[in-house]
């Protein structure tokens, strides 16, 4: 403004002019703007210009008084574009002068040009602030959708963990799928998930991870790496490699990382119902920042992955126990003089792991002063469910039959599941299902005595001597607690030295989509067709792995018996 001071002087040829700026103005506080730049400014030609501002009227002294205040003084208010005051225009003259009426115009159209001047400068300000305002405000909101976008990613991981994680088997399963669900949106180069087991953590592999490298499959709890650290403290730990230039970066977290190349680590601590499982790390190879919102998805995944691991081990130690109970029920066949027997049981891929198929044999009870009687007792028998509850039942059932048969000595195996039937509808056991029940007796010439009672069970095939397979196909209905008991029928047959018997439950012959009956042709033929020397477990592992579907839907016991032809 100081070029309108300048032009004031020389159009009134005076020596001293200004732009005085309003205080609450533009420019508060600042000093005037002068002609010339080095002239000095009085406080009473200060206070002028403020009168004048406060009077919003123009001024023009000629002199008064003695010192500052006998100079000559002009001055015209500056008005905005809203008629608001934005300071004084004035020039002052040391020697006493008259202001004429040109002068007078001269000074006023100066005031309206610098008045003009300040509103275009003003308003090009309020452009500027208003242009970096709506750039601030694109910015923000730019950054607000790339934060909302960011956020719509990581809740559709998390929708996605919740779904993927609420179905896992077992921890191989979660391990994977937690891979496979942040490989996609966060994108880390390393994942591990270590659990806590006697103060031991484990490093839990997943099947598609390959080679790892040659680090221990366990480190202790009270060691210094976070990934035990963030179990010990309960807290998410968050690892940063220091930036350090032409130096690999230290080893983050757990010592599954100690060849990986690292900048960021986290370690997750996951939290079960009663303590702390282990820690998910996520590593990623370039620094990775981790705010607030990062923190909320990294802890709610946490959450879902601890959920799946506690489910995971409960459904091991499930299946655990259930396979115990199951082995400790599937006995040693006994010691069998003449005879040779061979089981095999594989349970189903599914629910439990166990199932209500079992296979038995034990030594008949003899009766007094009769030498057809003794022998051996054989069972394959199969109760409905692939659980837990399914074995409990077959246990009862299984331990049932034993004693039947000894509670009736000499008796048939129908009077024993007749007895079995009748026992369950008095406890009001709910043991449903199908079972053969044979006793077999040795006979004076060499040969076995086969009698057996059917309840509803795939029949037995036998194969004798000279290769001939005979499908034993009599049976009675299968075993239910809403029948009646009533009295099972038996069948008879004589084995010959060189014959194999084989009993075997439907998950061996049925197979979705197949024909169970081409299914138990074909198992004939492959009998028949066996080697004779062969031993009889590695036929009955021959016979799972040819006619057995690949993916057992079913729980599967074969049981065989064989009179060796040398006994002839």
């Amino acid at each position: 403004m100081n070029r309108f001071a300048r032009l004031a002087t020389r159009v009134l040829s005076v020596p001293f002019g200004l732009v005085w700026l309003e205080p609450a103005g533009e420019a508060a506080g600042a000093l005037p703007e002068r002609w010339p730049p080095d002239a000095e400014i009085s406080g009473d030609v200060l206070e002028r210009c403020r009168r004048v501002a406060l009077s919003r009227r123009p001024q023009f002294l000629a002199s008064a008084g003695e010192g500052a205040a006998a100079l000559a003084f002009a001055g015209v208010p500056l008005i905005g574009g809203s008629g608001e005051v934005l300071g004084v225009l004035a020039v002052m003259d040391p020697s006493p002068r008259e202001w004429s009426e040109d002068e007078v115009q001269d000074l006023s159209d100066l005031a309206a040009a610098c008045g003009a001047q300040m509103r275009m400068r003003k308003r090009s300000e309020n452009g500027r602030v208003a242009r970096e305002a709506a750039e601030d405000a694109v910015q923000a909101a730019e950054g607000e959708a790339h934060r909302a976008q960011k956020l719509l990613i990581r809740s559709e991981l998390l929708l996605r963990a919740a779904e993927d994680l609420a179905d896992t088997s077992g921890l191989d399963d979660v391990r994977q799928r937690v891979g496979d669900l942040v490989s996609g949106d966060l994108k880390p180069v390393c994942i591990d998930l270590v659990l806590l087991r006697q103060g031991q953590l484990h490093h839990v592999r997943s099947p598609i991870d390959g080679d790892w490298p040659a680090v221990p499959e366990s480190f202790d709890l009270g060691s210094p790496w976070p990934a035990a650290q963030a179990v010990r403290e309960n807290r998410m730990i968050v690892v940063d490699a220091p930036p350090r230039a032409g130096a690999s970066n230290v080893p983050l977290a757990s010592p599954a990382f100690a060849t990986q190349d690292l900048a960021t680590a986290v370690c997750l601590p996951l939290r079960g119902t009663r303590r702390i499982l282990g820690t998910l790390v996520l590593g990623w190879d370039a620094p990775y920042a981790i705010g607030v919102d990062e923190r909320a998805v990294l802890t709610t995944l946490a959450g879902y992955t601890a959920q799946a691991v506690e489910r995971a081990l409960h459904l091991d130690e499930r299946v655990t126990a259930a396979r115990q109970l199951q082995r400790a029920m599937l006995t040693e066949l006994p010691d069998a003089p003449g005879l040779e027997l061979a089981a095999l049981y594989r349970p189903a891929a599914q629910d439990d792991m166990v199932g209500g198929d079992w296979y038995d044999a034990y030594p008949l009870p003899g009766v007094a002063n009769d030498a057809a009687t003794g022998g051996i007792a054989l069972t394959v028998g199969d109760i409905t469910g692939h659980d837990m509850r399914a074995a409990a039942l077959m246990g009862q059932v299984r331990s049932m039959l034993r004693q039947a048969d000894h509670d009736h000595p000499g008796k048939g195996p129908d009077q024993a599941l007749t007895a079995l039937e009748r026992a369950c509808r008095r406890l009001d056991l709910p043991a449903s299902g199908t079972a053969v029940h044979a006793h077999l007796r040795p006979a004076a010439d060499g040969s076995w005595h086969l009698k057996w009672s059917n309840a509803g069970h795939p029949a037995p095939l036998l194969v004798t001597a000279d290769g001939t397979v005979e499908h034993l196909t009599q049976h009675d209905i299968l075993l239910h607690p809403a029948l009646p008991p009533r009295p099972r029928t038996y069948a008879g047959r004589s084995l010959a030295p060189g014959s194999t018997l084989l009993l075997y439950t439907d998950g061996l012959v049925e197979e979705r989509g197949q024909d169970i009956e081409a299914n138990i042709d074909r198992l004939a033929h492959l009998l028949a067709a066996a080697p004779p020397g062969i031993r009889l477990h590695a036929l009955l592992r021959s016979l799972l792995d040819t006619v057995g579907p690949p993916e057992a839907q079913d729980d599967t016991v074969l049981f065989a018996v064989r009179i060796p032809a040398g006994l002839l």
